[in-house]
């Protein structure tokens, strides 16, 4: 039997890296998706490909800042499938790479709704119909900057992923009787179109793969694997926590 079997998940940030690969593997594992990013066209090649292999999915186009989006992929999960078990809110963004004095506010609130903000937005809609469900699993992805080492010129960054661990423990306190699981992601670096752009050269790649004990960057697929745990009734005890997945940052720095 598949993990995800006769489940219902909302999967955000969806068109590539670790939101793509989690989408694609969820499927996979039995899961019937509700796919979450801005680009149409990414998406839309995302669901015909989980067609290709059996499995169903639906897209929402939009920017997971607008509750609207995050109201609408709710409704997408429960019109089309009948409900909501899982929701990876993984969408995110790390900015501009300036130090604290050179970031203004308007870069600043952009870096912290895209990361924290929407995450608020979405399990605002999500958690009701979980508890509809008899409960579910959240998963929020937050990042070893921030919570696990100070990293420079990512402030905003580092501030909104140490927010996202905060809620996510609020969560998992306030809703955990009603059969709600909130649990944080930390991936490591990670081969992202969004992790090579804050690694622009073949030197800043090489410093972050060696801030880790493995000495490589994740696969994004690596990650989704620990999304799935997650998401699965394998971790069914598993609530608040920051879940590492950081190559051995946390363990050599």
């Amino acid at each position: 039997m598949s993990q995800l079997d006769g489940k219902v998940a909302i999967v955000t940030g969806a068109s590539s890296g670790i939101g793509y690969e989690a989408a694609k593997l969820f499927a996979a594992e039995g899961a019937r998706l509700v796919v979450v990013a801005r680009r149409r066209e990414e998406l839309d090649r995302l669901v015909e490909e989980v067609a290709a292999r059996g499995g169903e999915a639906v897209a929402v186009a939009g920017d997971v800042r607008d509750d609207a989006v995050a109201r609408a992929a709710v409704e997408a999960a429960e019109g089309q499938f009948g409900g909501l078990d899982i929701a990876f809110n993984n969408a995110g963004l790390t900015g501009l790479a300036v130090p604290v004095t050179g970031l203004d506010e308007a870069d600043w609130r952009m870096v912290l709704d895209v990361n924290l903000t929407a995450a608020f937005l979405g399990a605002r809609h999500q958690i009701p119909a979980m508890i509809a469900r008899g409960g579910g699993s959240l998963i929020f992805t937050s990042s070893f900057v921030g919570p696990v080492v100070g990293f420079p010129m990512m402030g905003a960054y580092a501030a909104a992923k140490a927010g996202v661990v905060g809620l996510t423990r609020a969560i998992a306190a306030e809703y955990g009787h009603q059969g709600i699981r909130a649990n944080a992601l930390l991936p490591g670096g990670t081969d992202t179109p969004m992790g090579r752009g804050a690694m622009p050269t073949p030197e800043a790649r090489a410093h972050v793969e060696g801030l880790h004990a493995l000495k490589r960057l994740a696969d994004p697929a690596e990650i989704a694997r620990s999304a799935l745990y997650l998401a699965g009734d394998m971790s069914s005890f598993t609530t608040g926590t920051a879940l590492v997945v950081d190559g051995g940052v946390s363990a050599v720095r």
